[in-house]
């Protein structure tokens, strides 16, 4: 068995929250437009790439686009 405890890696504190700009960091990580759409479309167009090369390029791309 094990336990979770939601616990944050580095301890934060907010002092004055701004709705609006977090709104725009949400999208930009996750919207339509954001790093991780554009991950998984690089990642998934991998597959229809013809050679090995090109494949590598996507995938290195697509994975580069994940990390913050």
């Amino acid at each position: 068995m094990w336990t979770y405890n939601k616990v944050l890696e580095y301890p934060i504190n907010i002092k004055c929250p701004n709705a609006k700009l977090a709104k725009f960091i949400i999208s930009q990580y996750g919207g339509p437009d954001g790093e991780l759409a554009a991950s998984l479309r690089y990642l998934s167009q991998k597959f229809a790439m013809p050679d090995q090369k090109s494949k590598a390029v996507l995938n290195d791309i697509g994975t580069e686009e994940c990390v913050p």
